[in-house]
């Protein structure tokens, strides 16, 4: 191997390793098995540039597949192709639909299988794809294990919550400690009845601030605190609240035979009235907390308000174009934004783009997005150099799991010229002999990574009666109360079928046909569409 093929080889390897990190953060944090296997399919497509990513799940060898993520129905064809074994099974395929068919054993018995369509660009599985893909298989299993640990904890306290109930009918005493108001009083009696009920001789509450003691409580009062955690007879337990670290020591049960060792009752009963001192404070802050909450909402709904603006109420008119968008945002304030902007050539800019995750964070990516783009298109510019200072841009601007897809496009509206890229969306052309087409030069999403990205650009004619969808992943993904998506094929099917000429009509019947399919099930993200037809 050349050292430059070496040197590139090492520096997309380092890339990946990057994204694996940040993708086992975003892992990490899942709460269901839907949830890991949901975002680890975004990871896959989002790094190999794949067009579908299904996932199914097993218990065990002798239980059938579960789907968990299906992108393409037709993978189901190729359940009988996953292997259950001891090891890893990884096939690839230079087939019409799918390029891998892997399964993964894990820990528990339990088995994970992926069946992966082809790279957007149609290119082959290359030597460095499967061994990046072994790398990200090596995550889907570290975020397995984490997420199983994380079960087996909350199983843990669910068992020690139920001890804390039997045991309820010792700790009268929490009544009155819920009554007080003052944190100080507070603290005090619980910590001298937990002393009483345990018969502890000694006992301590210290109060700690990022591992700094900031304040102390003794029992008896007025006794040196140093005894408590010098006896090698002791029991402690501590709860959080505000950054706040609350811990409860207490020392020396005393019994007829003298000094004795405290037992599990002892240890349930320190941590139930911990748990009692950790809900009267937090009543104590409560109306604090209502108030701070009403300001919130306010400022929140001033956000939502500026965030609309941004959104265009009314398209432009382009003469002999049809045009109209929609957005619908899950939250009060959306991750997803569009607009078409006439240029001073009289060209015009059109994007559609997608702040990954939703809420406040996302609402001010959109903004940054929003401003940055208008400040660039001021002036002369090319698509290209825009993407890439929209990656820096958005990058700075963000965490490590945020990051925008989007679509960027220029009319020329006299010769129907496009020219267009692509940073992670797929929109839709239906050309003048019915087929449908995707739109896919372009780069990575913005806010990825805090390099020099190589962005292309492509250009397209768009003749009269063709037309062009673009849309955020909202609609594709919207799910029904059994979690089967809209999915690109219902859309595609969509689009087909229904020979709308005029622009509004479509967007609407378009919305109409994924409430249908979602039904009562709550928006789950936010929805946006741009339809562009030329008359």
């Amino acid at each position: 191997m050349h050292l430059v093929e070496y040197n590139n080889l090492i520096e997309r390897l380092s890339v990946q390793v990057k994204s694996f990190q940040e993708g086992f953060s975003i892992l990490s944090r899942v709460n269901t098995l839907k949830e890991l296997g949901t975002n680890f399919s975004h990871i896959l497509r989002g790094n190999f540039f794949i067009s579908d990513v299904n996932i199914f799940y097993k218990n065990n060898e002798s239980t059938a597949w579960d789907s968990v993520v299906i992108n393409n129905k037709n993978c189901i064809n190729c359940i009988e192709k996953l292997k259950t074994s001891a090891d890893a099974e990884i096939q690839y395929f230079n087939a019409k639909e799918f390029s891998i068919i892997a399964t993964l054993p894990l820990t528990d018995g339990a088995f994970w299988g992926l069946i992966i369509g082809n790279k957007i660009d149609k290119s082959e599985i290359t030597e460095l794809d499967k061994i990046t893909f072994q790398m990200f298989l090596q995550l889907l299993d570290n975020a397995y294990q984490s997420f199983i640990h994380q079960q087996k904890e909350k199983q843990l306290n669910f068992s020690l919550n139920n001890r804390v109930v039997q045991l309820n009918s010792l700790i009268d005493t929490g009544i009155e400690i819920s009554k007080l108001r003052q944190t100080s009083s507070l603290l005090e009696l619980a910590l001298e009845r937990a002393a009483a009920l345990a018969n502890a001789a000694r006992g301590a509450l210290q109060m700690f601030s990022d591992d700094t003691l900031i304040s102390e409580i003794g029992f008896p009062e007025q006794s040196d605190i140093k005894k408590v955690f010098a006896s090698e007879k002791k029991i402690e337990t501590y709860v959080e609240f505000k950054s706040v670290k609350y811990l409860f020591t207490l020392s020396d049960k005393e019994s007829r035979k003298g000094i004795v060792d405290f037992d599990q009752t002892d240890e349930v009963l320190l941590s139930a009235f911990a748990r009692q001192v950790l809900a009267s404070i937090e009543n104590e802050h409560l109306h604090k907390e209502a108030l701070d909450n009403e300001r919130m909402h306010q400022e929140i709904e001033m956000a939502a308000t500026i965030q609309r603006r941004i959104i265009p109420q009314e398209l432009p008119n382009i003469d002999g174009y049809d045009l109209a968008g929609i957005n619908i945002p899950s939250l009060e304030i959306g991750g997803d934004y569009y607009d078409v902007t006439k240029l001073k050539d009289g060209r015009y800019l059109i994007i559609i783009a997608d702040v990954a995750g939703k809420g406040f964070a996302s609402g001010l990516l959109v903004n940054t997005l929003n401003a940055s783009l208008n400040a660039y298109v001021e002036k002369d510019f090319k698509l290209t150099d825009i993407a890439s200072r929209l990656n820096k841009i958005i990058y700075k601007a963000s965490t490590p799991e945020k990051y925008i897809t989007g679509f960027i496009a220029i009319l020329d509206p006299n010769s129907g010229t496009i020219e267009y890229l692509n940073a992670g969306h797929n929109p839709i052309l239906y050309s003048s002999n019915g087929n449908l087409s995707k739109l896919d030069k372009g780069g990575l999403a913005f806010g990825m990574f805090d390099f020099e990205l190589p962005y292309q650009s492509d250009f397209i004619q768009i003749k009269p009666g063709e037309k062009i969808l673009f849309y955020t992943d909202g609609i594709t993904e919207a799910m029904d109360e059994n979690d089967v998506e809209y999915s690109d094929q219902r859309l595609e099917s969509f689009f087909l079928d229904n020979e709308i000429t005029k622009a509004k009509t479509f967007i609407s019947s378009l919305i109409s046909d994924v409430k249908k399919h979602t039904a009562d099930t709550l928006q789950s993200d936010d929805i946006t569409a741009l339809y562009l037809r030329r008359e």
